[in-house]
């Protein structure tokens, strides 16, 4: 985390007792802090919401003119309306709110290297979601998940002049943010001009149903100098979009919170209530033919009711061609306990071999401090992966009994009933020695009830609808 981060998230400890949690202290940063930069910029703003108009107030004044702001902005077009839709204040106390904007004022945030202002505010976003654990891992992907993925599928906006890259269940911006930084990586940030414009404003697409952590995608891509296409809508029951993507990043959120019935759409082939078999679904929707898309999801959607369904009309119209599983407490300490995969398909193609790498096998279990999740947790995958992000590079198993790598022909996955989870080789020893830390046992409990849920779930809706037809 840079000095900035860390003088802001400093501050954060004396708001704690205002009332103010980790997520609403992000979400305020955000609405001063695009304030200060257009001030900064000198941009027209509507009339008492500027940077200089706040700055001038204090007390129960500034209270009140800050929530005038707030108001008046979310009313604006463009990304100035979509970041302030909605907004309200959390200041119960105007002192720390003067104090917050003291802060914010010290730095000349349109000078700082982008990459600088954009370290800061990840840092604060993964910081927030650290601290505030409950819920946070829905929205927030470790980053070296991200971008390991990313480094794997290359989505390169160069290779054409129509090029999107989505994700229906963007969170904080973290995939789309790393998308970007990738490019910038391969073209050492000189791009020609035009395609500059065309991949800052015309490439980046994310949906996420709640407000909070849309607006903070909106400015994560913004203090990348990105100006994303945002939604708030809801991937699953909503009507798809008409955008259709040549490369889709995402992590759906984990769980079955929503997920009691099934949504209403033709363009699901399989009707079921599981939230992340849906956005699968979904996915093979949105994708362009030969698009190319890389979802995590938890074990139980490879296993779950209706998931051979779903793979296998998954594994008929794309190239399911790599499965990586990841290791134990991947996430945490958002979701410690859920244990995650990464799959990796390309639609237009069948599937005719299915690679696997299994990254969780007697490997430690990540934890917080102790053993944190490191790039060389990645670094085999990656070389087995290969240099196609279509999943074509020459792939070869090795003679070894230990090894992680290993194809199936779909003849396997069709004994098993497209059963995913069953395509294992190595005996994991740390199910049997490691009992593991409280709370992964709490969240792996949580994980098998949501299952049961979602199951039951699925069998009310099949009688009710059966009763329904018998009348």
């Amino acid at each position: 985390m840079t000095d900035v981060a860390n003088k802001l998230w400093g501050f954060c400890h004396t708001l704690r007792h205002d009332g103010i949690d980790y997520g609403d202290y992000i979400e305020q940063i955000t609405y001063l802090l695009f304030l200060k930069m257009a001030d900064e910029k000198e941009l027209s703003l509507p009339n008492g919401t500027d940077w200089g108009h706040l700055r001038q107030h204090s007390g129960t004044d500034l209270s009140d003119a800050y929530v005038d702001a707030l108001r008046t902005l979310g009313k604006q077009p463009g990304i100035l309306g979509d970041i302030y839709s909605g907004a309200q204040s959390r200041f119960s106390n105007p002192v720390n709110l003067k104090k917050l904007i003291s802060l914010i004022d010290e730095t000349d945030w349109t000078s700082l290297d982008v990459d600088v202002k954009a370290a800061a505010f990840e840092g604060l976003l993964e910081r927030a979601a650290s601290e505030g654990k409950k819920g946070a891992g829905q929205y927030f992907t470790p980053r070296l998940v991200i971008q390991a993925i990313v480094r794997c599928m290359k989505p390169d906006p160069r290779v054409s002049k129509d090029v999107k890259i989505g994700d229906p269940a963007c969170g904080t911006g973290g995939f789309l943010v790393c998308a970007y930084e990738w490019l910038l990586d391969e073209t050492k940030g000189s791009l020609d001009r035009a395609i500059a414009k065309r991949v800052r404003t015309a490439t980046y697409y994310g949906d996420d149903l709640v407000a909070r952590p849309r607006r903070l995608a909106l400015m994560n891509l913004y203090l990348h100098q990105v100006e994303p296409h945002i939604g708030g809508n809801d991937s699953i029951y909503d009507p798809p979009g008409p955008e259709r993507f040549d490369v889709v990043l995402t992590n759906p959120p984990f769980g079955t919170r929503g997920a009691n019935q099934a949504p209403v759409r033709d363009d699901f082939v399989i009707e079921t209530s599981n939230k992340q078999l849906n956005f699968i679904q979904h996915v093979q929707t949105i994708l362009k033919p030969g698009g190319r898309a890389a979802v995590v999801v938890p074990d139980n959607v490879l296993f779950s009711d209706q998931a051979g369904d779903v793979f296998k009309v998954l594994m008929e119209d794309c190239d399911l061609h790599t499965v990586l599983r990841l290791p134990r407490g991947t996430f945490s300490p958002y979701s410690p306990g859920t244990k995650t995969n990464v799959i990796f398909f390309t639609k237009g193609r069948p599937t005719e071999q299915l690679w696997i790498y299994d990254g969780r096998a007697n490997v430690p279990g990540i934890t917080k401090t102790g053993r944190p999740l490191t790039s060389a947790h990645f670094a085999a995958f990656e070389a087995c992966f290969g240099a196609d992000p279509y999943g074509r590079a020459k792939r070869q198993e090795s003679d070894s009994v230990d090894d992680r790598w290993r194809s199936f022909a779909l003849d396997a996955v069709k004994q098993r009933d497209y059963n995913l989870d069953g395509l294992k080789w190595l005996r994991d020893d740390e199910d049997d020695e490691e009992v593991g830390e409280p709370a992964e046992l709490i969240a792996s409990a949580q994980s098998e009830l949501s299952l049961a849920l979602e199951t039951l779930s699925s069998m009310r809706a099949l009688l009710e609808h059966a009763v329904v037809r018998d009348v």
